[in-house]
């Protein structure tokens, strides 16, 4: 390949990764994320780590799970592509008066040294950096022998899976794999398929409660979940009204809830990891 060829493709991923970066900018996700505690609470527990243990949260937003994680007693690092949600999650920290370290970081090349952390964790957030392979080989890098590593990832065909689907017929594709791709056991088995053993799998259930109904819930996405403000920023008003009914129609076709209320459970994969104690491996 030709070195203009590969200056070319150099060019096109800095602009995908100032693209993903100004798209998680957007919006609000400090409010969004308050909605999703008591899912990202029952992951963490799930996991029953030690107080002490030292915990890396790649992606992590506002500091959701790693606040929760902090309030346990671990020793925990935040790490986020998107400066504006460091500066959220360390305000919520301080606020609480817990000690937690959060930074700017990239999933694809973390900024910490090998075997750095007990458990390495991502609820909902390294699915969406653009180099998979990338991914599963930091995560694995920064986790010592014997830690654990664990995701929690969109399924295609779940609830999120539906409505990115939806979202998709509107906008230009992203020039990446599907994310939600992280949710498929054999895709991720594949993924980690250096430096770990074993590796387990479990579709879990999160739930999204909010107090108001389906078509406001869709406002509420629009207005601080960042990846459907730049949709719905992308479109004309024609495109826009359209989507805005097919994302409304979604959500109440999968409400369970009553009144003027929202209950939607969404599918996602829970993996968990050990990092292998063996050479090579």
């Amino acid at each position: 390949m030709s070195a203009t060829a590969n200056t070319a493709i150099t060019s096109d991923f800095i602009a995908l990764k100032t693209r993903l970066k100004n798209t998680w900018m957007s919006g609000d996700y400090d409010v969004f994320s308050r909605y999703m505690e008591k899912g990202a609470e029952e992951f963490f527990h799930r996991l029953r780590l030690p107080r002490g243990a030292r915990l890396l949260d790649v992606g992590c937003g506002a500091g959701q799970l790693a606040l929760i994680a902090a309030r346990a007693g671990l020793n925990v690092t935040g790490s986020d592509i998107c400066p504006n949600w460091i500066e959220k999650a360390q305000t919520r920290a301080a606020q609480e008066r817990l000690s937690v370290t959060f930074e700017e970081g990239d999933a694809e090349d973390l900024p910490y040294l090998d075997g750095e952390f007990d458990a390495v964790v991502s609820l909902i957030g390294a699915m969406f950096a653009p180099r998979p392979e990338r991914v599963a080989a930091e995560l694995t890098r920064v986790c010592k022998p014997g830690g654990v590593i664990a995701m929690a990832n969109w399924t295609p065909s779940g609830f999120v899976g539906q409505m990115f689907k939806t979202i998709a017929r509107y906008i230009a594709p992203s020039g990446m794999p599907s994310p939600v791709l992280w949710g498929d056991e054999a895709t991720v088995r594949s993924r980690f398929s250096e430096g770990i053993s074993p590796l387990h799998f479990a579709v879990r259930s999160y739930a999204f409660d909010y107090p108001f109904p389906p078509a406001e819930v869709v406002q509420f996405f629009r207005a601080n979940y960042g990846p459907m403000t730049r949709a719905f920023g992308s479109l004309d008003p024609a495109g826009s009204a359209k989507l805005n009914d097919e994302l409304t129609a979604l959500w109440k076709s999968h409400n369970k809830a009553f009144g003027d209320a929202t209950h939607v459970e969404a599918d996602y994969l829970e993996v968990i990891a050990t990092r292998s104690t063996l050479r090579g491996c």
